[in-house]
């Protein structure tokens, strides 16, 4: 199901650029938008243009079907808290769950 919600789609820009470790100021930067800009548009108060929106979604390092379409919210959330745990550890931790990760990945195919 397609997002039609400004609101919605900034969550989820949020979280993603949460997941990566990114600040706001460093999205905005590297999508040529001012901080006020892009911070508007994650609070769902801006109606950006297509180009502004593929250009995020560009750093972002996502699709655009990924912001502008409804996934399971629950599945969404453990992801999230997956991923900020994971960006609170030390590196050599760090690297240890991503190998772990990986064994179970390799083990499925």
């Amino acid at each position: 199901m397609l997002i039609f919600d400004f609101h919605t789609m900034g969550n989820k820009l949020l979280a993603i650029r949460k997941r990566l470790g990114k600040t706001q100021a460093e999205v905005a930067e590297a999508s040529g938008l001012s901080d006020r800009t892009y911070a508007d548009i994650e609070r769902g108060n801006v109606n950006m243009r297509m180009e502004t929106f593929l250009r995020i979604c560009e750093v972002l390092h996502v699709t655009p079907d990924e912001i502008l379409t409804c996934e399971n919210t629950t599945l969404l959330s453990k992801q999230n808290e997956i991923w900020e745990r994971l960006n609170a550890c030390n590196t050599k931790d760090q690297e240890t769950a991503l190998q772990i990760l990986s064994a179970y990945l390799r083990s499925l195919d």
